[in-house]
């Protein structure tokens, strides 16, 4: 049965959403060129250490390194049904002087686990950067609206009065939090190392007469030539599974945060008070054409659902890896971990993309809040009330049912009269200027504008400075 490029699944990630960069470090290309920078790290420091490794066998590994016949591997690998041996003969058939040096005294794990390690750091390194784009683009939003009042909802009710730019330092504050836990996790990576089998170095104990010093030795080479500060103490046949299970779950913070920032922009897009990128020839809905629908916001959703689902599955194999190791995490692990620093790549494109171009609907803003000032400076006029004489208790009733009815009415459809009622209340003597003068929206924000400039100016610009220009990490909205 004859097939055509459109019967084959393609995974959305690489197809719609991904950047090119992400999917490098997670491309064969990679992955495989990873695996003969091990294998050529091992023979020269196994070699430098006194091993009769041959010059000819090391200078053609280094020629050689990232030529991969792919399709030879795959060929190999259906003959073997294992895929380490199969690179193993495709380098051996480019690099014939290393044929019978490669992969000495290592086990499947030296390649596999140590290259997933090396993925694991320059893919979060990617997400790191993405982040710090994305925080410094949040940061011109706050700065530009510290002091723009607007209504403050809770429980999505509204509630007292805040700044536009003090919304934004939240969502700022959310992935903060998370480069502490990046930078965190990249600090403490380390390889897996040269530690055979089961995890013992027996074999590297062999190879070197009983000298343990050479053993550790040519570890501490084969991590210095890989970038890497030294190895976890010890290990099984693998590196330590809770590795996998801290750095997902550092991604699913990632996504937490940034869903929390996309509801946000999706519910003040309801309300007509923000919105996000929206371009001219952008479609919003087949059936209805005056639609803007908040797309990449809603994107991030549901890109972040799934970075949360997937930082399950690690949890899953770190909870069930059996004494030195089982096999069960490699089918896994194919799919779980790549998918999640794929997606999180896409959602953080996405939320730099819509920090940039956020746009504030001033009008609607002010319109929104002066709705509903008139109840949020009621506690005011019941103080005047009692400092001017007055029983606080019987104020207190009179105005809880000037404002249930001035609501009544709201709900019904009519303009508000609320401070119309208050002000015919002889009982309160509170004036029509006095109330109009307590509902100044810039005298209800509180200490929101001050609290911007000294978090940007205390915490965010010392981050931002430490890390540059990170332009190039934007991104591109692909679809």
């Amino acid at each position: 049965m004859s097939t055509s490029p459109g019967d084959r699944y393609t995974h959305p990630l690489p197809g719609r959403y991904v950047s090119r960069e992400m999917e490098r470090v997670f491309a064969p290309g990679f992955r495989f060129g990873t695996w003969r920078r091990l294998w050529l790290a091992l023979a020269e420091a196994q070699r430098d250490l006194g091993l009769d490794i041959p010059p000819e066998a090391i200078r053609q590994m280094r020629d050689r390194l990232d030529d991969i016949d792919l399709e030879a591997a795959a060929g190999y690998e259906r003959r073997f049904r294992h895929d380490v041996m199969a690179h193993i003969h495709a380098f051996g058939d480019v690099a014939p002087a290393a044929r019978g040096i490669l992969h000495l005294g290592a086990t499947s794990a030296f390649v596999g686990d140590n290259t997933d390690l090396i993925q694991h750091h320059e893919a979060m390194t990617l997400v790191r950067d993405r982040l710090v784009a994305t925080v410094r683009a949040l940061t011109r939003f706050a700065r530009e609206h510290r002091g723009r009042p607007t209504l403050a909802y809770t429980h999505f009710q509204p509630a007292q009065p805040t700044t536009v730019g003090k919304r934004a330092t939240l969502w700022i504050q959310d992935f903060l939090l998370d480069l502490e836990e990046i930078e965190h996790r990249l600090a403490s990576l380390r390889l897996r190392g040269v530690r055979g089998t089961t995890g013992t170095q027996a074999s590297f104990l062999q190879l070197f007469g009983g000298d343990h010093d050479k053993v550790d030795a040519l570890e501490r080479a084969v991590c210095r030539r890989l970038g890497f500060r030294g190895a976890y103490p010890v290990t099984g046949q693998t590196y330590p599974r809770k590795v996998d299970q801290a750095f997902l779950a550092t991604l699913a913070g990632v996504a937490a945060s940034a869903s929390k920032m996309a509801h946000d922009i999706r519910l003040l897009s309801h309300l007509r008070e923000l919105e996000e990128p929206f371009e001219s020839e952008q479609v919003g809905s087949s059936a209805m054409p005056y639609k803007r629908n908040p797309m990449r916001s809603e994107r991030i959703c549901a890109v972040a659902r799934h970075v949360i689902a997937l930082a399950a599955d690690p949890a899953h194999t770190a909870a069930t890896q059996w004494l030195e190791r089982t096999l069960d995490d490699s089918a896994n692990k194919r799919f779980a971990i790549p998918d999640a620093y794929m997606a999180t790549d896409a959602l953080l494109i996405l939320a730099g993309n819509v920090a940039s171009g956020l746009r504030v609907n001033t009008g609607v803003v002010a319109s929104n809040l002066r709705l509903h000032l008139p109840f949020m400076v009621m506690e005011s006029v019941m103080m005047e009330a009692a400092a001017g004489g007055g029983d606080r208790q019987e104020a207190h009733e009179r105005i809880r049912r000037h404002t249930l009815e001035a609501a009544r009415r709201m709900t019904e459809g009519e303009e508000g009269d609320l401070f119309a009622r208050i002000a015919a209340d002889e009982s309160l003597g509170v004036s029509a200027e006095a109330l109009e003068e307590m509902a100044r929206p810039e005298k209800l924000v509180g200490r929101a504008p001050e609290q911007v400039d000294e978090f940007l100016r205390g915490h965010v610009e010392r981050i931002l400075a430490r890390y540059g220009d990170t332009t190039q990490h934007t991104g591109e909205v692909r679809v």
